[in-house]
């Protein structure tokens, strides 16, 4: 799922909690978040320990998260969040360079729904905390593709069980292979020639058989099992 995907609409305003330890551009994207209709900001936070505070006190939908910060770090800090009770509720959108990409990797690794460059622009971020909100993952594919490459290969010796996988049906492991890949249940649909309600149901059923939050956690996964290949694409088997 990318930025360009159109957003769903809100039941209600989306909760955004603003987490930077730089003033100037916490203020900035708070600013541009609370003048969105759908959108309200909650609360800004400087670092980890206080973004953790402040999400206990205001339950937001989505946490726009900084990695690098004093004290507790954006990775502890998403852990935690949604370690806590009902944090699985809550949606964390990591902010990112490319040049602290393994700290993207370990994000993704304790939960975060997806990742956003710093320089991304204003509607590049409206959209994405709205992609996240409605419990997609941002993981547009010429950037993942880049990271999982990269990271894959430095963690091959610890690989997950393939025992792991092997609950899924055919059809299962093919839309999982696909997620893979970076696409929408609505590109799946068309890919399999199926529903996109048929497809809703696989991935609700992938998610259920192998303990996943969201797409990000599979992604993760058909790579950290070799269910794909990093650099032979993630097509469907």
């Amino acid at each position: 799922m990318t930025p360009s995907d159109p957003p769903g609409v809100p039941d209600r305003a989306i909760k955004v909690l603003v987490v930077d330890d730089q003033t100037i551009v916490r203020a900035g994207f708070a600013a541009l978040l609370n003048a969105q209709p759908g959108i309200t900001v909650v609360g800004e936070a400087g670092d980890g320990r206080e973004a953790v505070a402040l999400a206990m006190r205001t339950r937001p939908d989505v946490v726009v998260m900084d990695i690098r910060m004093p004290g507790m770090d954006g990775i502890e800090a998403t852990r935690r969040m949604l370690a806590r009770p009902g944090g699985a509720e809550t949606k964390v959108l990591v902010l990112t360079t490319f040049d602290v990409d393994e700290y993207v990797y370990d994000a993704l690794q304790v939960g975060a729904s997806g990742f956003l460059l710093k320089d991304a622009t204003a509607d590049e971020l409206v959209s994405a905390v709205r992609v996240v909100a409605r419990g997609d993952a941002l993981l547009a594919p010429q950037v993942t593709g880049r990271l999982i490459r990269e990271f894959t290969r430095q963690r091959r010796n610890r690989p997950r069980p393939p025992a792991e996988l092997a609950t899924l049906t055919a059809r299962e492991t093919e839309v999982l292979v696909l997620i893979a890949g970076g696409l929408s249940n609505a590109e799946i649909a068309r890919r399999l020639v199926v529903s996109e309600h048929t497809v809703k149901t696989h991935v609700a059923r992938v998610f259920t058989k192998l303990g996943l939050r969201d797409r990000a956690q599979a992604v993760m996964l058909a790579y950290e099992s070799g269910l794909v290949v990093p650099g032979e694409g993630a097509q469907a088997p």
